[in-house]
């Protein structure tokens, strides 16, 4: 938390307050969390993109000067806000007079500037699959991966085969697949449906502005929460009836991950279930 749905909502409300914009000065007390952030003072922000976790903001080239790009990861509990608070992070200065607070209550949170598309430092963001809603997101390539997966959600986890997928949103996937989280090795018709839900999953949570949970540390940059938690299926619902059958929502930890799915939905088939018995 925040995933893809999160990411992107941030990145639109975003987009239109920095855009054309040019960089003041990036504000902090923490070199090594958020590296070399002073090469983005002074640059006109000509774009505000993302991949898959990742808000990534070009700049207009400028002679003598190097091509870079300012990407920021929000962590677990990091996100923008219009007025400063008690866990600002980071304040990114405009050349309008405006500010943007970064706050970030567990400061697991991460800003670089880098060379434009050099990501050796950031394994994770080269290294990252294809985002889920666009069309690179190949249905026989997503096939072919998952026959040779280990566990399919940390498989998912990994944003190898696809981009932005956290754990709420896996589970989510998950569920509505009717695949169990543990569940190695996928046929194709398991991958199929995945990949299907993925997308339906994605595409929803975006329209609505991302998941807002419990702890309300993830809202979008107004304020203005996400709506997504009303369609939590299996999401922090453990013990609660599952909407396709009734019984139990299970609670497990995978991969380190809290897990939650439908005992009676989703079963675990194969190698797998003798390997989880």
């Amino acid at each position: 938390m925040p995933e893809l749905p999160e990411v992107e909502t941030t990145r639109r409300k975003l987009e239109p307050l920095i855009t054309g914009r040019r960089v003041v000065r990036v504000e902090h007390d923490a070199p090594h969390k958020y590296r070399d952030t002073h090469l983005a003072h002074g640059r006109l922000v000509s774009a505000l993109g993302r991949r898959g976790k990742y808000i990534i903001a070009s700049f207009e080239p400028e002679e003598g000067e190097p091509d870079v790009e300012l990407v920021v990861h929000l962590g677990m509990t990091g996100g923008f806000r219009p007025e400063a608070g008690r866990h600002t992070r980071v304040t990114l200065h405009l050349d309008d007079g405006t500010a943007l607070f970064f706050q970030d209550a567990r400061r697991f949170g991460k800003w670089a500037v880098v060379p434009a598309g050099e990501y050796a430092s950031m394994p994770t963001l080269r290294l990252m699959g294809p985002e889920p809603l666009g069309d690179a997101f190949d249905e026989a390539a997503f096939v072919e991966l998952a026959s040779r997966a280990g566990a399919v959600k940390p498989w998912l986890l990994s944003q190898v085969p696809v981009a932005g997928v956290g754990n709420i949103y896996a589970d989510e996937s998950l569920w509505r697949a009717r695949i169990h989280p543990a569940q190695t090795r996928l046929t194709r018709e398991e991958a199929v449906r995945l990949r299907a839900a993925i997308r339906e999953v994605m595409a929803e949570a975006v329209a609505v502005g991302g998941s807002t949970l419990s702890d309300h540390t993830y809202a979008q940059p107004d304020g203005v929460p996400g709506g997504f938690q009303a369609s939590h299926h299996v999401y922090a619902r453990e013990g609660e009836p599952c909407a396709r059958c009734a019984a139990p929502v299970t609670k497990i930890v995978l991969g380190q991950r809290g897990t939650h799915f439908c005992p009676a939905c989703q079963v675990l088939r194969g190698d797998a279930a003798g390997r989880a018995s």
